[in-house]
């Protein structure tokens, strides 16, 4: 299992496809603040919820300085028909080798129906304008995870 990020940490550099595979960078957004959040897989209810909520508040989100990146390891094309199914605006990125996920401690062994099984671990990672892991959050849940990270912001 990969090291989970600290508070600190210099978060990890990254270029992924997005929905329609062009590549998009970590630091293709210095200088702002970035909401990086990883989940299991599109088109599924918690990972849609997830997505949706993420959608809904991001004017908020944008008003206050945040980007927010979704990273699965599903295809591109799996994310395009999510996004549009959805009517996402978040950035949607593929990882279907799992090496970001890993970098960013997203990915290994978990609970699952109490099992232990090797998959995606949901988790947000908050990064600030200099790069730097503001907030690392582990083993989080899709229901009511956007506002909480609202009212832990302040926003």
């Amino acid at each position: 299992m990969s090291e989970r990020l600290q508070t600190g940490d210099v978060a990890p550099a990254f270029s992924l496809p997005d929905a329609d595979g062009h590549e998009v960078s970590l630091s293709d957004h210095t200088g702002r603040k970035v909401i990086v959040y990883f989940y299991p897989a599109a088109l599924t209810p918690g990972c849609t919820k997830q997505a949706c909520d993420f959608t809904d508040n991001l004017d908020l989100l944008a008003a206050s300085g945040y980007d927010v990146i979704g990273i699965s390891p599903d295809k591109p094309e799996k994310l395009a028909k999510f996004r549009d199914k959805e009517s996402l605006s978040v950035t949607l990125l593929a990882d279907p080798e799992k090496k970001v996920l890993e970098t960013y401690g997203a990915y290994g062994e978990k609970k699952l129906y109490g099992k232990t099984v090797t998959g995606v671990i949901r988790s947000t990672i908050i990064v600030d304008e200099q790069g730097k892991v503001d907030r690392a959050l582990y083993n989080v849940k899709a229901t009511g995870h956007v506002a909480k990270i609202i009212k832990d912001l302040g926003l």
